[in-house]
């Protein structure tokens, strides 16, 4: 029997990830099956959409008549949580990802007792750590680069 190059590099991916995030076999084989191509994803934000990692922060109050014209209102856009429409297998295997990752010794665990030590509430910190893990899969994914602890320096958002 021959094995197609498609299925080849597959493999070769699919034994990539498990190497270089520890993510594991299930978790690995269960993100491609989903996923499909990282190439879907321009950048991490809509990941996050996809994932359930998106911050919604729209209202109803956005826009306001004054003088008879539509103008931007001035208040502060407010978070509304987390977005609704998401793929929940993808979320929950992030999520324990995240969690496994804040509990077994390395640099993911490093970075969430860091963000606890800085005041953020732990489950905070553990979708934080999801989104990080998130980010860094499709980034490894995506150019083929080896995980580096670099990437789980703090940035704002």
């Amino acid at each position: 029997m021959r094995v197609s190059a498609c299925t080849k590099k597959t493999y070769a991916e699919r034994i990539a990830l498990t190497r270089k995030l520890g993510l594991g076999p299930i978790r690995v084989a269960v993100l491609m099956a989903i996923v499909q191509t990282p190439h879907r994803f321009r950048a991490k934000r809509p990941l996050w959409k996809y994932s359930g990692f998106g911050v919604v922060t729209h209202t109803s109050a956005d826009h306001r008549y004054v003088n008879g014209q539509l103008e931007r209102s001035k208040r502060p856009v407010s978070v509304r949580g987390l977005d609704p429409g998401h793929n929940h297998q993808l979320k929950y295997l992030f999520k324990s990802a995240a969690i496994q990752a804040s509990t077994a010794k390395g640099p993911f665990q490093e970075f969430y007792e860091a963000l606890v030590a800085k005041g953020m509430r732990p489950e905070m910190a553990r979708l934080t750590l999801a989104r990080k893990i998130a980010v860094i899969t499709l980034t490894v994914w995506k150019k083929g680069a080896a995980f580096d602890a670099k990437y789980l320096k703090s940035q704002t958002a």
